[in-house]
């Protein structure tokens, strides 16, 4: 076989096995999300969290002590700052999940990317990048589509627990990056979002008292911290093996696996607004997830 041919095999099986791990990764986060919803119907929001945690740090930190990797991290602080931000994501978007229909409290979650776009324009006071700003404005306008006709008014503060998920979500993600730039290994940043998920997990739960589960609660519990574990892993190897466009772009398929588990679990049907504001959302946050990606090319 003719080299340029063989390269050319190389490269499309490792954008294959790219997009595999990245549709994986985002298929477990729906389940994830499915099984936050039934756990809430018995467990407390606090052993959530904590169950969430708790299989990824000890699957970390088994693996980072048989490999002699250090575990304490010369850039903390930063450490501090995103599990402050991921933290508060992760509770909002929980207390979302269990209190929406699946696929609003998902989507809602996607909604960082548009406020990474417009915290990027409104940090470098250019608003001349006219895509962007046209993708910040739809994706908002799709926030609207999708919570009128399906959220009632018991529902409001569930809606608004989810955008503001996004909105911590976007800080957490630009933390990342800083700690990218720092030379800080993958892992570690995962090690320490779960150790932050069980602390913060834990303390809610002393505080507030275990509540007792059947043997159906204890099930949703380990779906979601397995599940989590899971999607983490798979991710992580997503972004590792090649385009981080492709791997961003195939992350919004949890959308539609968590609209499909929505109607199987619970009959959820979103009407012709809903899907638009979901379609409004995704694209808007496709859009600006490849332009912050291309500007940090140019940059590079």
């Amino acid at each position: 076989m003719h080299p340029r041919y063989n390269r050319a095999s190389l490269a499309h099986s490792a954008l294959s096995m790219q997009a595999l791990w990245m549709l994986f990764a985002s298929l477990m986060f729906a389940i994830m999300a499915m099984f936050v919803k039934f756990a809430s119907e018995q467990a407390s929001l606090g052993q959530i969290i904590l169950f969430r945690g708790i299989p990824t740090a000890v699957g970390i930190l088994a693996w980072a002590l048989a490999t002699r990797r250090p575990i304490i991290s010369p850039t903390w602080r930063l450490h501090v700052m995103r599990n402050i931000a991921g933290s508060g994501s992760i509770w909002l978007s929980f207390f979302a999940m269990g209190h929406l229909p699946l696929a609003t409290a998902v989507t809602l979650n996607y909604t960082s990317p548009l406020f990474i776009a417009g915290w990027m324009n409104v940090r470098e006071r250019d608003m001349t990048d006219r895509l962007r700003t046209v993708a910040v404005v739809v994706g908002f306008i799709g926030v609207i589509a999708i919570l009128r006709p399906t959220v009632d008014q018991s529902q409001w503060l569930a809606a608004f627990a989810g955008l503001a998920a996004g909105s911590l979500t976007a800080i957490a993600v630009m933390q990342v990056r800083s700690l990218g730039r720092a030379g800080e290994p993958e892992w570690r940043i995962v090690l320490f979002f779960a150790l932050s998920s069980c602390l913060t997990g834990g303390l809610a739960t002393m505080l507030t008292g275990w509540k007792s589960l059947t043997p159906y609660g204890w099930l949703t519990l380990l779906g979601v911290g397995l599940c989590g574990l899971f999607g983490q892993f798979a991710m992580t190897r997503a972004f590792s093996r090649g385009s981080a466009a492709l791997s961003s772009v195939l992350q919004y398929s949890t959308i539609p696996f968590s609209i499909l588990l929505g109607y199987l679990f619970w009959n959820d049907q979103p009407d012709a607004l809903a899907w638009l504001g979901m379609l409004l959302i995704a694209a808007a946050g496709l859009t600006s997830t490849w332009r912050t990606l291309r500007e940090a090319q140019r940059k590079a």
